[in-house]
């Protein structure tokens, strides 16, 4: 098991020092060898990460930078963490490897941080957070911790090989899921849920989690996929969507409102829609798999290629009572 005594200690910091005895025992099972694996593989390419004095990190930049170091080999740095493809969130800029991520996550976190209420000196829990682009970039907006949970392990590993070279910051991400929090969870201040809604067999399930998180009065940020329309309804893909297994059900903007009033948020407000780009999600050397474009119909880029509205995201943000 990973040492997770700096998590502990941030955590008693905001009042959670009870959650290190459960958190301890579902830590050590995510990182026990037999439960991916390849753990064991990811595990030694960080081992073998060049040995550095770790560095301050500039979290406000659209690409988290790790400033360069002399006599570091970018040549060999960049084909440790080639090791660890795919990369789907980012750009990070890593003692000089630009890490090309297949999303431009700047592009959405740019497009919905001036519309939430100031993170400075927040407790912060990210849902889905990937490797922790969006949960750095909180921190460099003055969060006084951030905690993402992330059930896919190697982008966990990907958070711990960029976590090798910065100095230490109160942002952590977990390999656990948003039902695995202990249950004394409405701690805090703001949650986000970004990529995740449309992932959920039962989006209810998931808001009342979501809510159940958040302290009275806290705010959350949900990003999701949504279809054009009026009505209000939700509709269930019979088998892909965007060539995605795993997408559940996809609401009109007006049903997603009514999801998160029957779940008990209140003040929803609408940050952005936007139709998501080949610009914004696309094939790179560091995620070298198909991505949009290959899910979109060539003769009508409107269109999926099962025939559904192309790809259309909206963020939304609402409070707890």
């Amino acid at each position: 098991m990973l040492n997770y005594d700096l998590l502990f200690d941030d955590l008693a910091d905001v009042g959670l020092k009870s959650w290190r005895d459960e958190l301890s025992g579902i830590l050590e099972k995510k990182f026990s060898t037999s439960s991916h694996g390849k753990l064991r593989e990811w595990q030694n390419i960080i081992s073998d990460l060049p040995v550095i004095k770790k560095l301050p990190a500039d979290l406000s930049r659209q690409a988290v930078t790790i400033p360069c170091v002399d006599g570091l080999s970018q040549s060999a740095l960049r084909q440790s963490l080639l090791r660890l493809n795919p990369w789907r969130k980012g750009p990070f800029d890593l003692c000089g490897v630009y890490i090309n991520t297949e999303w431009r996550s700047d592009l959405k976190w740019n497009r919905i941080k001036d519309s939430i209420e100031p993170l400075d000196g927040r407790t912060i829990l990210d849902v889905g957070c990937g490797n922790g682009y969006y949960a750095m970039r909180m921190r460099g907006m003055g969060a006084r911790l951030v905690i993402g949970i992330e059930p896919t392990l190697l982008y966990v590993i990907q958070f711990l090989a960029i976590c090798h070279f910065i100095q230490t910051e109160p942002v952590h991400v977990l390999p656990i899921r948003l039902q695995e929090l202990p249950s004394n969870s409405n701690a805090f201040d703001t949650v986000f849920s970004m990529g995740v809604l449309y992932h959920q067999k039962s989006p209810e399930e998931h808001l009342s989690a979501l809510i159940s998180s958040l302290k009275s009065g806290g705010e959350l940020i949900l990003e999701t996929l949504i279809l054009p329309g009026t009505e209000t309804i939700a509709r269930r893909p019979e088998k892909r969507y965007a060539r995605m297994r795993n997408v559940w059900l996809l609401p009109t903007l007006p049903k997603l409102k009514s999801w998160l009033t029957d779940s008990g948020f209140n003040k929803i407000r609408l940050i952005d829609v936007s139709q998501t780009t080949t610009e914004e999600q696309r094939t790179t050397e560091w995620m070298p798999f198909e991505s949009l474009d290959k899910a979109l119909d060539p003769t009508d880029p409107t269109r999926t290629i099962e025939g559904w509205p192309a790809p259309c995201r909206v963020a939304l943000a609402c409070n707890k009572s």
